[in-house]
């Protein structure tokens, strides 16, 4: 059970960190991907975005709410998948909690009637915490010339 905990208390370490992701949802048959930036609350086990009322992906997350959260952070070799629930709520107390920097780009004020909060209850996750790309090079060569498997670092599945 300690193990689990930790595990579950790095993916929202990672999820922190990264503050970026690919929101992926499904329009029709296909899976559409966009960079969005996420709020990530652990103790709701909730992650979440602003999102604009006209957008798609409202419309593709109201007929498909499974969604996949890709969290990357090549540099640092660290990477979270999170499968989740997703709906969309015209939350405006929330909408002022969120309201940062990023959000400015795309509204004016927290107060534009178009935001709306996207929230992912995520179910699933995995992640993949690595050593930085040199070290990771270093110990994949290493490993080469030795006929070893290298120590790449951690990684889980981990049910939230």
């Amino acid at each position: 059970m300690a193990h689990e905990d930790d595990d579950l208390g790095k993916v929202w370490k990672l999820i922190e960190k990264i503050g970026f992701c690919m929101l992926t949802t499904q329009s029709g048959s296909d899976l559409r991907a966009r960079p969005m930036a996420a709020h990530a609350e652990e103790i709701e086990n909730a992650i979440y975005f602003l999102t604009d009322v006209a957008s798609h992906k409202d419309d593709e997350i109201a007929r498909h709410p499974n969604v996949c959260l890709a969290f990357a952070d090549s540099k640092g070799q660290k990477y979270v998948s999170i499968s989740g629930t997703a709906e969309v709520q015209n939350d405006r107390e929330k909408i002022h909690d969120l309201w940062a920097t990023p959000a400015k780009a795309w509204w004016d004020n927290a107060d534009d009637p178009s935001i709306r909060v996207l929230k992912i209850i995520p179910s699933y996750a995995e992640y993949w915490d690595r050593p930085g790309t040199v070290i990771s090079y270093i110990k994949m060569a290493a490993a080469a010339v030795s006929s070893s498997r290298p120590d790449m670092g951690d990684s889980a599945k981990v049910e939230m």
